[in-house]
């Protein structure tokens, strides 16, 4: 988005959101502080939201992922003992 024809940093945005999301500030009070249009700043927090559920969405596919390689690693484990065990009995 654009102000006096300059765009806004990224850093601007995460400030503004975290004014109104961790700071409790409700919208258009840091809308109003900042100089930035309501609407505008809504769509960051609309943004902010989206980004912090994909975020939650990958550590519950990473968590998914680590336990199904322990599963994977504890079936190997167990057929490289029964592996070795069958090959004992057959010398």
């Amino acid at each position: 988005m654009k102000k006096n024809g300059h765009f806004y940093t990224a850093e601007f945005k995460q400030q503004a959101v975290a004014l109104v999301k961790e700071a409790g500030k409700s919208a258009p009070v840091v809308a109003k502080e900042l100089g930035v249009n309501i609407n505008t700043l809504y769509a960051w927090l609309s943004q902010a939201d989206s980004e912090s559920s994909g975020e939650a969405a990958l550590l519950a596919e990473i968590k998914k992922l680590n336990k199904a390689l322990k599963q994977a690693e504890m079936e190997r484990d167990i057929l490289k003992k029964a592996t070795a065990y069958f090959a004992k009995e057959s010398l």
